[in-house]
């Protein structure tokens, strides 16, 4: 892989997923201003966008049609976006600084920050609800997906558990369960919306890629707690050393640097197996798997 294969996916679809956005997300020039402003703030203020990139890359594995994974890929986003600014709030985590700018609620106020959240998670479904060229099977099978990734048994969940764990020693194992569902559980989401958006996906093949999503979607939260400790501020966006702060359970301070390191490592390994019966459709998938390991934001 070569920085600019990548980079010229990520630019594709990256500008899909940017034009799908600001075309859904309300004008910051209707009423509610304020709150409307909120959402674009935050929805356009930057970000990997390694969900909706996950949802293209999977359709290319399977040879979807990218116009038909717009709203999908922009659905997770929306609720990942949403996401964060519930997680920065005084009453989650008390952040200042995201995606280097000041937290949703630091920018406007709490109350506007709250419901800017509550009028994200809508809108996902609603772009869901609406994507042209799905038939109403394949809408509610995506509606359906999203919303068990979103709720309490999958993200939502996760945050609760990841809360009730701050302050106290937890082991691997359940480590593991808390990021399966906080961090995990949009990206296997992401991907099956590639899956559903085929017309008859051979169910190896979707179960390969559900695995494949799994296992970055670890290993993606296990470099998130290496940066909490290596990165800088000013390069991963947020503030960094936060987690020991919060006396959050992370995989550094469970089980040391080099043995966390080695974990991801072999996740992504796991990950590229899975789908090494792919064609070169799959390159995509297996571009952003190593792009995990080596980032520093």
């Amino acid at each position: 892989m070569t920085d600019a294969t990548l980079d010229d996916f990520r630019a594709r679809c990256g500008a899909r997923v940017e034009a799908t956005l600001d075309t859904l997300l309300p004008h910051a020039g209707v009423q509610p201003f304020r709150l409307h402003e909120a959402m674009r703030y935050t929805v356009l203020g930057g970000g990997k966008r390694i969900r909706p990139l996950l949802a293209y890359a999977a359709g290319e594995a399977l040879g979807v049609d990218p116009a038909l994974l717009d709203r999908p890929a922009c659905a997770v986003e929306l609720i990942h976006a949403y996401s964060l600014i519930h997680d920065d709030l005084p009453a989650m985590d008390d952040d200042d600084l995201r995606r280097g700018r000041p937290t949703c609620h630091r920018a406007f106020d709490e109350a506007t920050a709250i419901l800017a959240g509550d009028a994200l998670q809508t809108l996902a479904f609603q772009a869901l609800a609406e994507s042209p060229g799905l038939d109403a099977e394949k809408r509610i099978a995506m509606v359906a997906s999203l919303a068990r990734a979103s709720g309490a048994r999958g993200m939502v969940g996760g945050q609760a558990l990841d809360l009730a764990a701050e302050g106290s020693v937890q082991d691997v194992a359940m480590l593991e369960h808390i990021h399966i569902h906080k961090t995990g559980a949009l990206i296997r989401a992401a991907v099956q919306m590639g899956i559903l958006a085929h017309e008859a996906t051979d169910p190896d093949h979707a179960e390969r890629l559900d695995h494949y999503a799994k296992c970055i979607g670890l290993a993606f939260q296990i470099q998130d707690d290496v940066l909490d400790v290596e990165g800088d501020t000013d390069l991963i966006g947020k503030t960094a050393g936060r987690d020991q702060v919060l006396e959050k359970a992370t995989y550094p301070a469970l089980v040391g640097l080099p043995e966390a390191k080695e974990m991801a490592a072999a996740l992504i390994a796991d990950a590229l197996e899975s789908i090494a019966v792919f064609s070169s459709g799959a390159e995509p998938l297996r571009w952003i798997a190593g792009a995990l390991i080596g980032r520093k934001h």
